[in-house]
């Protein structure tokens, strides 16, 4: 069994803390949103939150690039990771401090031999919608001419834009807004072709399994058959022997009968 690295060790040991870290963050970045009636103690509470869970990630970072043996080779595999923790120092790009948040959740999720596709695919459109649902109603909510006014109506656009359903009651009207909707609908395109591709590589798995235990059958059937043909050619050998060896029986009555 090959040895654990101290690298392996910490992402270990840092996995599920990180995660609840994200989930902190998820709070800290909502709570703002959801509650308009938040006062600034309570604002600058969550933002401050948010920068000590992002300095835990760029910790984490760091810690992982001084542990690895080969520092360029681990830059060039995880170049995702250090995007997400150089974006967030603009502070303009507040958007991009959430994606890349989930960028590096994500990443460390995916660490774990234990989450199967299907929840990380699952947790994925969750963390997407909610995520979505936030960002464009931060950004939505204020716009003169904007019809996304509530967290409910923010669920109903990020469901019906990730679908590529797109019923159009209610569309984003600024420029970030569209951004926002651009990557909703093509993360939506994605894991729709993530899903699909599963579902098709089950099925296909499925049918090889069904035809591997065909084939094994109708070849364990055609052996059987050779055996059945060759045990019947031994028998029939064995039989002609047998009568071969056999001594002549005594002639008849009527050969040793004199005659008259």
């Amino acid at each position: 069994m090959q040895e654990k690295t101290a690298q392996d060790r910490w992402e270990r040991w840092t996995q599920r803390p990180l995660l609840a870290l994200a989930v902190v963050f998820a709070v800290a970045y909502a709570v703002p949103i959801v509650d308009t009636s938040a006062d600034h103690a309570l604002t600058a509470a969550c933002t401050g939150v948010e920068w000590v869970v992002w300095g835990a990630f760029a910790v984490d970072y760091g810690v992982r690039l001084a542990l690895t043996p080969d520092r360029r080779l681990f830059v060039r595999t995880h170049w995702l990771d250090l995007c997400a923790v150089v974006l967030p120092m603009v502070q303009q790009l507040k958007l991009l401090r959430l994606v890349s948040t989930l960028l590096l959740v994500g990443r460390r999720a995916r660490m774990a031999s234990q989450i199967r596709m299907t929840t990380y695919v699952v947790g994925a459109v969750v963390g997407l919608l909610m995520f979505g649902s936030l960002a464009v109603l931060s950004v939505e909510r204020e716009s003169p001419d904007g019809n996304i006014r509530t967290l409910g109506d923010a669920l109903w656009w990020s469901f019906t834009t990730m679908t590529t359903v797109g019923y159009g009651d209610h569309a984003p009207t600024t420029g970030l807004g569209r951004i926002i909707a651009v990557g909703l609908m093509l993360s939506g395109i994605a894991l729709l072709g993530v899903v699909t591709a599963n579902i098709a590589a089950w099925f296909i798995a499925r049918f090889d399994k069904d035809d591997v235990q065909e084939r094994a059958q109708t070849e364990a059937i055609r052996t059987l058959t050779e055996e059945v043909r060759a045990l019947r050619a031994d028998v029939a050998a064995l039989r002609e022997e047998s009568q071969g060896a056999l001594p002549p029986g005594p002639a008849p009555l009527s050969a040793h009968r004199p005659s008259r």
